[in-house]
């Protein structure tokens, strides 16, 4: 008998605090509003996924609080970043997919204006990992990066510290490319407007998986022509795109090209503010986890036919610290290489 009370006072004791930290997630969260910042306008793929993951996330967290989506362009990504570090409350009511150049943005501190630290943002998961593509539409007279080393070709992106603007900076100044970077779209579905209006030939980047998403005929119907992959290794569908790190290059410049390619694998990354405590950090994880595995989830992302290809909280900020903490000469190289000369960059839109 002693020794039955004794082994239920030592579970007990290895049980309650658990059990503790749990009511108290659940106590905290009860009746409470979630806010899901997206970073750019609406009918973006980082406002589906940020719709989806809202639609379903809240009834994985302990107390089942609501959640509502708050988009907050600009900058690229900087103002919503700058948003969830300085302004809103450090509490795990606040949660979004931060951009994905912002990493190495500030690693490479190109853009003062980004005053948010992602070392100390709390990182959830990674919605989807997958290569970015530099694409134009199927009537330019540019159909391979060799063509686009022959003539200029107007590009579409956001604004300075967007991936948009890196990728083809980057490859101007490191493969010789002529693209005529145009500043000034409000999202990504402005610059797919404008390729098929004419106004610029091609965008700046986008990942295969959001086209898939948003736009799914296009590549299928050959509608928009990718020119580069960035990424570990290429996409299965696109087995006759050149990756970004097999393109040919000076020895000195490999070490660029593979920054780039492990920048591209940081995908959709949600993300809670800094200071929030462990537990609800956990919590956040946990329902992530849960979520993708819910199968009312699963069935809403096939039929908006989204990819989920998720990475851990751990593996997505094991990434970001990696690209933070580059060597010093890989990093000031970099931070050369993704800066848009003047002669490459028209500031306005064309309309």
């Amino acid at each position: 008998m002693f020794r039955l009370l004794g082994a239920l006072t030592i579970v007990s004791a290895t049980l309650l605090p658990g059990a503790a930290t749990a009511d108290a997630v659940a106590d905290f969260y009860r009746g409470k509003q979630i806010r899901v910042i997206v970073r750019t306008t609406p009918a973006t793929d980082y406002d589906q996924y940020s719709r989806l993951i809202a639609r379903f996330m809240g009834k994985h967290i302990p107390g089942s609080p609501s959640m509502i989506v708050v988009n907050m362009p600009g900058g690229g990504g900087i103002t919503a970043a700058n948003y969830m570090a300085q302004v809103a409350p450090q509490d795990g009511t606040v949660i979004g997919i931060v951009s994905q150049g912002l990493a190495a943005d500030q690693a490479l501190g190109m853009s003062p204006q980004l005053k948010a630290n992602l070392r100390e943002f709390n990182w959830i998961a990674n919605v989807i990992f997958s290569n970015q593509l530099l694409v134009v539409w199927h009537t330019s007279p540019t159909q391979t990066l060799e063509d686009a080393k022959r003539r200029v070709t107007t590009i579409g992106t956001t604004g300075a510290g967007s991936a948009s603007v890196q990728y083809p900076a980057f490859y101007n100044n490191v493969l010789g490319t002529k693209f005529k970077i145009v500043f000034g779209y409000p999202g990504g579905a402005h610059i797919d407007l404008a390729m098929e209006r004419g106004e610029v030939e091609g965008r700046g980047t986008n990942p295969y998986s959001s086209y898939m998403g948003s736009r799914p005929t296009w590549i299928p119907q050959k509608l928009i022509v990718p020119l580069v992959q960035a990424g570990i290794e290429k996409e299965p569908a696109l087995p006759d795109v050149p990756l970004i790190r097999d393109l040919p290059a000076k020895a000195e410049d490999k070490p660029l090209l593979e920054f780039m390619a492990r920048a591209s694998t940081v995908g959709r990354p949600l993300a809670t503010t800094p200071g929030v405590p462990a537990e609800r950090v956990a919590a956040l994880r946990a329902a992530f986890s849960a979520t993708v595995k819910d199968p009312e989830f699963i069935a809403a992302a096939a039929q908006e036919h989204m990819e989920i290809r998720p990475q851990s909280g751990a593996t997505i900020q094991e990434i970001i610290t990696g690209l933070l903490d580059a060597p010093q000469d890989v990093r000031e190289r970099m931070k050369v290489a993704l800066q848009p000369k003047d002669e490459h960059v028209v500031d306005e839109p064309r309309r």
